[in-house]
């Protein structure tokens, strides 16, 4: 299987190419158009500042051509957060795959610590990437923003409030948490992206 590895100016990408390497999968690092075209799955994984990262995807022309993918694309974390409409983290128009919006999380009570960080179940699951999925499954999750429940959402975490641990519309899959973080669980979500 061919699978390539979006290239770009945000972190992680190191840790989503051992996790494949653990499922047997040699991925392919890229920012080459032609090589990312011809993939039979595109991961677009992501650490970083939403502002930023957008201009530089907008510089490289890397923008357009993710948005144009037609095979299975799956965004983590940055990454899922980039293929909303709009993100409140510099005030920034996104890839407007899913037409939803991101916001920064605000802590409700004193102990309510954001960045949200660690562990935390998923539920209410509703894609392909989490066939097995019978019961709550604990993930990982490093993150100040969050994409509110809405009709595009595939999975739930409640932490402060309710909110998308992952997204799904046609051909594009995400998650909020790192699959390539979150142990056996994490390598299901991953080899079920594999298999779609």
């Amino acid at each position: 299987m061919n699978v390539a590895i979006v290239k770009y100016n945000a972190g992680n990408i190191r840790s989503v190419d051992y996790a494949m390497k653990r499922l047997g999968v040699e991925a392919v690092i890229t920012a080459d158009k032609e090589v990312l075209m011809a993939a039979d799955k595109v991961i677009f994984p992501g650490v970083g500042e939403a502002e930023t990262t957008m201009n530089h995807l907008r510089a490289t022309g890397l923008d357009e051509l993710i948005k144009n993918l037609r095979q299975p694309v799956l965004g983590i974390c940055l990454g899922m957060q980039l293929m909303c409409r709009y993100s409140e983290e510099g005030d920034t128009n996104c890839l407007n795959i899913f037409d939803t919006e991101v916001k920064r999380f605000v802590p409700a009570r004193h102990e309510d610590k954001v960045p949200h960080m660690g562990w935390n179940t998923i539920g209410e699951v509703n894609s392909r990437l989490f066939n097995g999925f019978t019961e709550e499954e604990f993930v990982y999750f490093v993150h100040s923003f969050y994409v509110p429940v809405n009709e595009c959402t595939a999975a739930q975490t409640h932490y402060i409030l309710p909110f998308s641990a992952a997204l799904h519309k046609d051909n594009f899959y995400a998650t909020q948490f790192h699959p390539e973080k979150s142990g056996t669980v994490g390598e299901r979500i991953l080899k079920n992206f594999l298999d779609i």
